[in-house]
């Protein structure tokens, strides 16, 4: 074998152990979900105490990812991956042996800062490891698949593992896989070296923007509570917008700006961020009461949750790895970006419909099948997009910047979805109409919001992004 051939087997080997790290992070955002119950009840939480199991990662997950990506272009990417894989599976570790409900929600706090470490950089360092467009797009199905799937996948592992063993176990299995992806890694991934700590070193800037993404995610995640109009949601999220308008203003002031604000030059960067944060909303929002609208109305497990959303699971196999490469090429991420939106909008119209007696081949998998297709043709596309403009000195900093837009979607999404559902649910109620029938009701208002925010990303995909088309010497060309 030549050394040419040795190099391209370890750069896809390389891409295998990122994607390894990856989906155990992302699994850990689904998994979770499944066990809430056998937490609560093994822990003695209350329910307001439950809910901090989850908010307290995604606050200092989204918080610090636009900061970790960055860090990653200043010390080197593998460096910051290695790290958060480390203090990712110590916690984890932590999590699995908690005793009290603090010690969990402090563990899963630390967990979340790992994760934001590991995943901040893994989409730079691919785009940065094959950087001949042809490749480039399979690597990203590659990843995509692991991003989108993971969820789905989540939901599965998290029924098997907490009806076969028990809740601690959904930590315990992140243990040997991060201590196998780190060790990997160490061969694997190649290493780069930093800008350095002086081209960035910003302090103020970071200081501004993590507290504004944490406070931002805090104030979405609580809204839910207390109401979006409620005093306390309005003013933490004045205080969040001040602290990122005091960011904005530090970025164009600082000689070394933690986030150079040319990145947003391009039109495609910025459009396919913007895109992101509402179709995560929309897909985030939707999953989740799905999922509820299956345990809570029809009556499944958690193992037949996790079953139902495999048509997903398999269909972004199918196209992001297999056909988004080929089909991006040939049509453009533009184009097939509009494609996997509209998939997605009819899965969401059709979840619309479902009835309180609903049954899976009826009404489940002709929502979740063409969601799945849309969701194998969008992120790829979206990512490619969404990476064009970085250089190999930002490749970190997209890279965050992706990753932090799609966890303000998410949770966006889901506070908006999951308050006006229980609201309009709680209405119904009220006035007489049946338990089973005002949830229903309930979601499918619920429904519909995911099908206009995702309505929302397809008009920004066909108004905002720019065509990338493919020259003959396979070099991304843009159509004006």
């Amino acid at each position: 074998m030549t050394s040419g051939g040795s190099r391209t087997d370890a750069r896809w080997l390389a891409l295998i152990v990122l994607c390894a790290g990856m989906l155990m992070i992302v699994l850990d955002q689904t998994i979770v979900n499944v066990a809430l119950p056998a937490i609560a009840e093994d822990l003695k939480f209350g329910q307001a105490g439950l809910a901090w199991v989850v908010n307290a990662y995604l606050i200092a997950y989204g918080g610090l990812l636009l900061l970790a990506g960055r860090l990653g272009d200043l010390i080197g990417h593998k460096k910051v991956f290695l790290i958060g894989l480390g203090v990712f599976t110590v916690a984890s570790l932590l999590c699995g042996l908690s005793l009290s409900a603090e010690m969990l929600i402090v563990s899963r706090f630390v967990q979340g800062a790992g994760g934001a470490l590991a995943t901040s950089v893994t989409l730079g360092m691919v785009v940065t490891m094959f950087p001949e467009p042809g490749e480039q797009r399979r690597a990203i199905g590659v990843f995509s698949f692991v991003a989108a799937a993971g969820a789905s996948l989540g939901l599965l592992l998290g029924g098997v593992l907490t009806d076969a063993m028990s809740w601690h176990w959904i930590f315990f299995v992140n243990i040997p896989i991060g201590i196998v992806a780190a060790v990997a890694a160490v061969r694997l991934v190649p290493d780069s070296e930093g800008l350095g700590l002086r081209e960035g070193a910003d302090v103020l800037g970071a200081l501004l923007i993590v507290a504004a993404v944490m406070l931002g995610v805090y104030t979405i995640v609580k809204a839910e509570h207390y109401g979006f109009g409620s005093a306390h949601t309005l003013g933490l999220g004045a205080v969040a917008v001040a602290l990122l308008v005091g960011f904005v203003f530090r970025q164009r002031t600082a000689a070394k700006p933690l986030l150079p604000l040319r990145v947003f030059k391009s039109r495609n960067v910025t459009g396919a961020n913007l895109v992101q944060i509402s179709m995560v909303a929309g897909m985030f929002g939707l999953f989740f009461l799905g999922t509820l609208y299956m345990q809570l109305v029809l009556q499944y497990t958690p193992l037949q949750i996790g079953l139902a959303f495999m048509p997903v699971a398999g269909a972004i196999a199918v196209f992001s790895v297999s056909l988004s490469a080929r089909l991006n090429t040939r049509f453009g991420e533009r184009n097939m970006l509009i494609v996997g939106l509209l998939f997605m909008l009819a899965g969401m119209l059709v979840f619309t419909q479902v009835p309180v007696d609903g049954s899976y081949l009826a009404h489940i998998l002709p929502a979740v099948a063409p969601l799945g297709i849309g969701l194998g043709l969008s992120f790829p596309a979206l990512m490619t997009l969404a990476m064009s403009g970085a250089s190999h000195d930002e490749a970190g900093l997209a890279s965050g910047l992706v990753n932090t837009t799609a966890q303000v979607g998410g949770a966006l999404g889901l506070a908006v979805l999951a308050t006006t559902s229980t609201t309009y649910t709680s209405s119904l109620l009220a006035s007489g109409v049946g338990r089973l029938e005002a949830l229903t009701s309930g979601f499918h208002l619920a429904f519909w919001i995911s099908a206009v925010l995702v309505a929302v990303a397809l008009g920004l995909a066909v108004f905002v992004l720019r065509q990338v088309a493919v020259s003959r010497d396979s070099q991304p060309v843009l159509v004006h």
